[in-house]
Order: structure tokens, then C-alpha cells, then sequence
């Protein structure tokens, strides 16, 4: 038997074919999206690709310098549809609850599927399966085609064979260009399974089934070791249980559905399953998570040179994205926070170019942390990227009191390194005896060049405060000027019409891209009266883009939830399906289908709204605030594995009561030290929180706190 033989023999696996029952978490068709765009993608925080086609991505490989950089395009194996002679019935579903993708075809005389996943445990692998079961007593041969439109070549990557590996196809190459001058240009080694054109189930078998890998790593050692993983999986019959197991996990830890508004709950389970996706899960047995590239806003499975921002990392991963793994999984959260300190050098490197001390953070970032903006104005003015990357870290600790990140993780020297920036940027202004930052451009990026905008202040004002929190925390003596300037500097404000201007020189009613000052709200919790929040919504609402990006109404939404107004929220949120393109789930940037695809940041903004926005949820320094309401068309909203201060808490919120419970220390793998606690209501009642047991309130608001203050808990 040859080596090939031998490693078809392995791939041998009992067949299972069982149809599912009516499920929120699986998504059916029976045909596939005419735009190709809204082809489901498949990803694990590693590996990105879109079914069916003939490229795939690698995080953190990258071809083109300065602002030509973009995800490096990688051959796909896997690129093959089932054909066949015999007109079948054939059904294609998404199920969410595995990040399993299946093409069935049902005939008169035999059932055939194709499985495709990208491996939840093994995230170098991407699996594809093909089962092919007799449905009636025949003597003929059963064959199906395999069309394939593989091709291993890359215009990024130039590839050269070596040899064959297990029976498996082994291919290596270097990115052509790096992302700086004499910068690093990464290795990519594929090792595959060769498929076949046809597939046949022979006449003495009723059923039979083949597996097929690829494996992509960096190296030869390493892609050689992730193909022999594949393979013992394979033998042990531990392939396709071990992915399943490790999104059993993940769901565990981190659900929120709804109850009476279908549309609603499939559309937040969409949303979960597309963002977990987009994070790295840990090896068994490891105690780090994998190296983790960041996130751009259409995800791994996007961002060639043509499309979806190149895949560079924006504030979308911090602003839009972040807050709900990280309210969820801390874990997975604090790897953005390490992806933020290892472009710290490209971040120091910007800030020196303009002629400014401490750090500033790529608008757009892909490996180094060099600005990579294919336009300079936006690396130059979209200051706010610094502010937003500090709140990340700053609800993190909020979250965890996970000081060993900013002791030994390097997060003290993003938040003082931001700090030193902000200093070095504001300019005093004599007369109005406040600090100004000029030449910015907001959120709104339909304003260019503006001064003091009132977003970008604020977020630099708190992270300013953040700097001088830490460094007591820390034992680190803050210069004096970080709270100088977060004392005065300008926020601006209209006394006559109560509202918050977008920035000096703003004329109420000028036109508006996206949500921005109704941002000063949620996410930063910007002290102010209600009828000032609800004069800030009013008045931007009104002049919002409609067909601006997908994460906007989301806030909006959030905010009237805020003032208490669920049935206006609801309206709003209502907007953002129409950037949900059927039948996968899969999110436009706009809602006429434009824009970026799986567009990761709208969908991060609506999940904010329902997963903040009923519930009330704040993370604050001493606690976690809730104040839930729902609309009318939710009974119920059930939130699973909310993380605080090293518990698991379950969280159902109906009309009129709310139900929680702290899950045992036993049940979580995680090693940090759980803190008692207690939830403290707005009318003065105490409830202590047993790991074990629910407790029953009325729905009103108040915190989650400790049940003491002692001292820090122990890092994750």
C-alpha cells in the first residue's frame, strides 16, 4: 500500500447523516446567495475563509508596503462543489451551534454531504468531509464529481513544492512585499489532502466517507506537526467531536437570546457566532492563547487588496467588537489588548513621525503597528483610535482587576504611552483657559480637519484619567500634567440649546456619517442630564446618513433604552436588519448591501445594543451597573456566562422580575479567584449572589459590587 493509500485508508470515518429539527442556531437553504459576498465564512480566530472559495487568509500575513498592505491571499484546498449526474434535493445550512458548514443532496437513490469547518481546536486546520449513503438496494456503483477550482498560486505568495508529507501535498512560500522596509515577510507552508475528481461508493457498501485536511502554519516543523495532529484525530475518531466540544465550551460560557421576537434572536445568535469566530480559543493543555492578529471589520475571511479594508485593524475591533467578547470571555478579550501592545514600536514610531511624544496607535494597523492608511489625512487626524484602544484596557481591568496585564503584559505602557501622546498633542488656549486638540477628524468622517471634537476630547479626557487611576495602582508617580489636562480640556457644549456640538464651528442639522456624539453616552459614560441625552439623540438622529455604517442605529437604540423609551429603541433597531443579508446572516456595511462583507462592526453595535441596551449593563470602576428594560415584543431576555471578577453569572431578565445566579467555581475552567458578590439595588436592598443559586428581584436598577473590598483578585 502506498503512503497515499494508506492516508486514504485513515480517512475512513463512520458516516453520520441525521436531519435537524427547526433551530435558531441553524440557518437552511435550498440554494445558495446569488452575490458571493454573502457566502458564509468560516473562521477560528486563525484561519478565515469563505465556503466554497478559492482563497483563504492567515492572521497576521500580510503582502504590500505602507498603504498597499492587505491580507495576503492563500490558495485554498478546499475550493470543490459536489456535482452529479442525478437531479437531487439539495439543502445547505450553516449550524451555529458547531461553526459547521453542510451541502446535503438527497436523490431517489442516495444521500450525499459535503462538511466543511474551520477547526475550533486545532485552528490550523480547515476540515472537509464528504459522506455518501445508498437509500435503497442497488448493484450499480455510486459516483459523485468534485469540481474543483484550486489553483496553489497566490499573486502575494510565491509558492514552491516540497515534498509530500503523509500523503499529503506540501506547498511553502514568502510574501512578496513587507509592510515596512526591510521588514519581516512571513512564511506560509500548506500541507493537504489531494482530492480526488470523483468519489464513488462502491456496490457491496451502503455507505462510506472520506476526510480531507489542510493544514497552515509558518513553518515546515510546525505545518508537518498541525497535519499529524489532523491525522490522530482522524484515527482516534476525535476530529469533527473535538471541534464540536470546543463550541460547546464556548456557548456555554458566552449566550444571550430572546424570547418572543424570533428575527431578533436569530439575528443576536448571528452576531455571537460571527464575533466568537473571530477569536482564538485556547489549545488543550496550553495556558495562552494562541497568537492572535487582530480584528478587522470583515473578519479573517475577507480583505484581499480589492475589498473590505485591505483587512487592516481599526477602532471598530476596540470600539464595536470588543466590548461584548470581553463582558462574555475575558480571555479571548485580553488578546486584543496584547495584540495593542505589540504594535506599541509602530505606534511609537507614528507618534515620533509627527513630531509627538508617547504613542499613537494606527488608524489602520496590520502586524508592525505602522500606519498602513492607503490615505494620509486619516493616519493624521483620526486621533480618537488612542482613546478608544485605553477604554479597551480599561473596562478589561474594570472587568477582571487583572493587574498582571499591566504589570507584566505591558498594559501600563499603552496607557501611559497614550497618556504622554494626548499631552504632547492638546494646545493651550489662553482665553478660553482650556486645552484644545485642532485638526482632527471625528467619527463623522464627513468632517475633515475640525477642532475639538467632542468625542475625541472626551475619549482623550478619560483615558487621561485612566493613566493617573492606574499609576496609583501601580505605585507609579503620574507627571502632573495628565490630570492638568483632563481637568481642562475642552469638551464642547451648547448652554442655550443643551446639546453637545460635534465639534467647534458645528451648525445643528449639518449632515452626519455615523454614530459619534451619541457616543459620549455609551460607551463613554459621560456625565450629563437626561434632557441633555436625549437633546444630543434628537438632534443627530435627525441628520444621520441612512445608508451610513451598520453599528450606528445600534446606538441610537441604546441610548433611548437609557432614557427609558424601549418602543423607539426598538425602531431603531429595526433599521440595522436591513444589513442582515439572507440566508447565512452574513452582515453589509450599508444597508443596500455595500460595503464591507461579514461586516464584524455593525454586527458588534447591534449586540451592544440588546446586550447593554436591555440590560442596562455599565462596567464601572467599583461595579457593574445594570438597569433593565425590554420592549414590548421581547418576553424575555436570557444572558448566559456574563464575566465578573472571575465568576460566571446567568442573567434572565423578564417584564416585571429579573433572575441571576453565580455558577460554582467547579464549573469554570478559568484560574482566576472568584470575588464574592452581591447585587445592590437602587432602593437599598442587598442580596448576597451564592455560586449555586438564583436570586428573584423586581426588574429595577442596581449593581453587581463585591461583597468586600479586600484586595485585587489573581490575574486570569
Amino acid at each position: 500500500m502506498t503512503a497515499a493509500e494508506d492516508a486514504k485508508e485513515r480517512r475512513q470515518t463512520p458516516p453520520k447523516m441525521t436531519s435537524d429539527p427547526v433551530d435558531p442556531y441553524i440557518f437552511t437553504s435550498d440554494s445558495l446567495p446569488s452575490d458571493p459576498r454573502f457566502m458564509p465564512p468560516l473562521t477560528n480566530g486563525l484561519l478565515g475563509w469563505r465556503v466554497f472559495d478559492p482563497i483563504m487568509h492567515m492572521g497576521g500575513v500580510y503582502n504590500g508596503e505602507g498603504g498597499t498592505c492587505h491580507r495576503g491571499n492563500i490558495p485554498c484546498p478546499l475550493a470543490v462543489q459536489m456535482k452529479m449526474a442525478e437531479d437531487g434535493r439539495h439543502t445547505y445550512k450553516l449550524d451555529m451551534h458547531s461553526g459547521v458548514f453542510s451541502h446535503s443532496v438527497v436523490t431517489p437513490g442516495f444521500e450525499a454531504a459535503q462538511v466543511l469547518y474551520a477547526h475550533r481546536q486545532q485552528t490550523n486546520l480547515l476540515v472537509m468531509e464528504v459522506l455518501l449513503k445508498r437509500s435503497e438496494t442497488s448493484t450499480e456503483p455510486i459516483t459523485i464529481q468534485l469540481e474543483s477550482s484550486f489553483k496553489p498560486q497566490s499573486d502575494d505568495i510565491v509558492f514552491q513544492k516540497a515534498p509530500d508529507f503523509e500523503g499529503g501535498r506540501h506547498i511553502f512560500g514568502q510574501t512578496i512585499s513587507s509592510e515596512v522596509p526591510g521588514g519581516i515577510r512571513p512564511f506560509v507552508h500548506l500541507i493537504w489532502t489531494p482530492i480526488t475528481s470523483t468519489l464513488t461508493l462502491p456496490p457491496d457498501q451502503s455507505q462510506s466517507s472520506w476526510v480531507f485536511l489542510v493544514a497552515v502554519a509558518g513553518s515546515d516543523e510546525s505545518v508537518r506537526l498541525c497535519y499529524e495532529a489532523g491525522l490522530g484525530l482522524i484515527d482516534t475518531g476525535d476530529l469533527r467531536p473535538s471541534h464540536l466540544r470546543s463550541w460547546a465550551e464556548l456557548w456555554k460560557g458566552s449566550s444571550i437570546e430572546v424570547e418572543g421576537a424570533e428575527s431578533l434572536n436569530r439575528a443576536l445568535i448571528g452576531c455571537m457566532f460571527y464575533l466568537l469566530s473571530s477569536f482564538s480559543s485556547l489549545r488543550e493543555g496550553a495556558n495562552a492563547p494562541l497568537e492572535f492578529g487582530g480584528v478587522s471589520p470583515g473578519g479573517l475571511s475577507n480583505g484581499n487588496k480589492e475589498e473590505d479594508y485591505h483587512g487592516h485593524v481599526f477602532w471598530d475591533q476596540d470600539t464595536w467588537m470588543y466590548p461584548s467578547v470581553a463582558l462574555f470571555c475575558p480571555r479571548l478579550a485580553r488578546a486584543v489588548l496584547e495584540y495593542r501592545a505589540g504594535t506599541m514600536e509602530g505606534a511609537r514610531a507614528n507618534a515620533q513621525q509627527m513630531g509627538y511624544e508617547g504613542l499613537k496607535f494606527a488608524w489602520e494597523s496590520a502586524v508592525t503597528g505602522r500606519d498602513v492608511c492607503p490615505e494620509d489625512i486619516y493616519a493624521e487626524q483620526e486621533l480618537h483610535i488612542n482613546g478608544d484602544v485605553v477604554l479597551a484596557f480599561q473596562q478589561y481591568f474594570y472587568l477582571t482587576q487583572d493587574l498582571e496585564m499591566f504589570r507584566e503584559g505591558r498594559g501600563s505602557e499603552v496607557v501611559w504611552g497614550v497618556a504622554d501622546y494626548w499631552v504632547s498633542r492638546v494646545t493651550w488656549d489662553p482665553t478660553e483657559q482650556q486645552y484644545h486638540i485642532k485638526g482632527v477628524i471625528p467619527p463623522d468622517e464627513y468632517h475633515f480637519t475640525v477642532d475639538n471634537s467632542v468625542f475625541t476630547n472626551a475619549v482623550a479626557q478619560r483615558s487621561l484619567q485612566f493613566a493617573v487611576e492606574l499609576s496609583g495602582l501601580l505605585g507609579h508617580t503620574p507627571p502632573p500634567t495628565w490630570q492638568d489636562v483632563a481637568d481642562k480640556i475642552k469638551i464642547p457644549f451648547d448652554p442655550e440649546l443643551k446639546y453637545h456640538p460635534e465639534f467647534d464651528g458645528y451648525t445643528q442639522g449639518s449632515g452626519v456619517k455615523q454614530a459619534d456624539v451619541v457616543l459620549l453616552g455609551y460607551p463613554l459614560d459621560m456625565s450629563m442630564t437626561p434632557e441633555v441625552r436625549r437633546n444630543d439623540l434628537e438632534a443627530y438622529e435627525a441628520v444621520t446618513d441612512l445608508l451610513g455604517p451598520a453599528m450606528t442605529w445600534g446606538m441610537f437604540a441604546l441610548g433611548w433604552l437609557e432614557l427609558g423609551d424601549a418602543e423607539r429603541a426598538q425602531k431603531l433597531l429595526q433599521k440595522c436588519f436591513k444589513n442582515i443579508q439572507k440566508p447565512f446572516q452574513v452582515w453589509s456595511e450599508s444597508a443596500d448591501g455595500s460595503g464591507c462583507v461579514n461586516f464584524l462592526t455593525g454586527m458588534g453595535g447591534f449586540l451592544q445594543a440588546v446586550l447593554f441596551g436591555y440590560t442596562g449593563f455599565r462596567v464601572q470602576k467599583e461595579h457593574l451597573a445594570f438597569a433593565p428594560l425590554l420592549p414590548q415584543e421581547v418576553d424575555a431576555l436570557s444572558v448566559k456566562g456574563v464575566s465578573y471578577l472571575g465568576n460566571k453569572m446567568d442573567w434572565l431578565i423578564k417584564s416585571v422580575e429579573v433572575s441571576v445566579s453565580v455558577r460554582k467555581p467547579a464549573e469554570e475552567s478559568g484560574s482566576q479567584e472568584p470575588s464574592a458578590l452581591q447585587v445592590v439595588l437602587n432602593t437599598g436592598t442587598t442580596i448576597p449572589l451564592i455560586p449555586g443559586q438564583s436570586v428573584i428581584f423586581p426588574r429595577q436598577p442596581g449593581q453587581i459590587r463585591k461583597v468586600n473590598s479586600g484586595s485585587y483578585c489573581r490575574p486570569l
